[in-house]
């Protein structure tokens, strides 16, 4: 089988489109540099933010990521990922646009909850208000019979500001502590309300939170999507 190139429509934000690379290339059996995948990267930060048009009627981002992927598509990618679980709530309109294959993190994510955890029907969404008030991400959940638990006021406004705060802490080079401390905290409260595992449901959310620091899973879907993207590549992801 040929193999195909993987184009990462990156940018949003930038340290997320970083840690999907390197998820990639350390789930990609290789020995050498020959045997890793193909990968094309627009990483275009200027694209308007998800949130404000999901929430306000903001700009939409539709145009600049199509103006990516076409950019891709020219570069030689065969498909795309998309590092920003915001940006996915404009998937539909982007596969209409689009002359490549756009993979959905919605999709890896319920698909790998269904078949890997079969017994987890309630999960935590630890994710930016604009996906959660969107919609379309719990809907796909919901497909496949889980149950999808968010955090209250107070918690879901302490997320977005830890999300922000991770960008910025990214090009500052502060110290996450305190932020990844909050995320534990909030994602414990949504154990307690019953969350058999937590969706990192934003991109920025597993820069701070791994699996293993919760007593359930955390599906991080940064990496889910690394994994797809290979295994739609034409290779076994290890």
């Amino acid at each position: 089988m040929t193999e195909k190139t993987i184009g990462i429509l990156g940018g949003m934000g930038p340290e997320a489109t970083v840690d999907l690379f390197g998820k990639i290339i350390a789930n990609t059996p290789a020995d050498k540099d020959q045997d890793h995948l193909r990968v094309v990267i627009d990483s275009n930060p200027k694209v308007p933010d998800r949130t404000a048009a999901i929430l306000r009627g903001g700009t939409s981002p539709v145009p600049a990521m199509k103006a990516g992927i076409d950019a891709l598509e020219r570069a030689g990618a065969d498909f795309v990922v998309i590092p920003c679980v915001s940006a996915h709530f404009f998937l539909l309109e982007l596969q209409r646009a689009s002359g490549l294959p756009i993979l959905s993190m919605f999709d890896v994510t319920a698909e790998h909850i269904g078949k890997q955890h079969p017994k987890i029907h309630k999960v935590g969404m630890l994710a930016t208000t604009g996906t959660l008030q969107g919609g379309r991400f719990r809907e796909r959940l919901q497909q496949a019979g889980i149950e999808t638990i968010t955090p209250p006021g107070p918690d879901q406004e302490r997320v977005m500001m830890a999300i922000y705060e991770i960008k910025g802490a990214a090009a500052a080079g502060k110290d996450r502590n305190a932020i990844r401390a909050e995320i534990r905290e909030v994602a414990g409260r949504l154990i307690q309300r019953g969350a058999q595992g937590v969706v990192a449901g934003c991109t920025e959310i597993p820069l701070v939170l791994n699996p293993g620091d919760l007593g359930v899973p955390v599906f991080d879907t940064i990496l889910l999507l690394a994994r797809a993207a290979i295994t739609f590549a034409g290779r076994r992801p290890i």
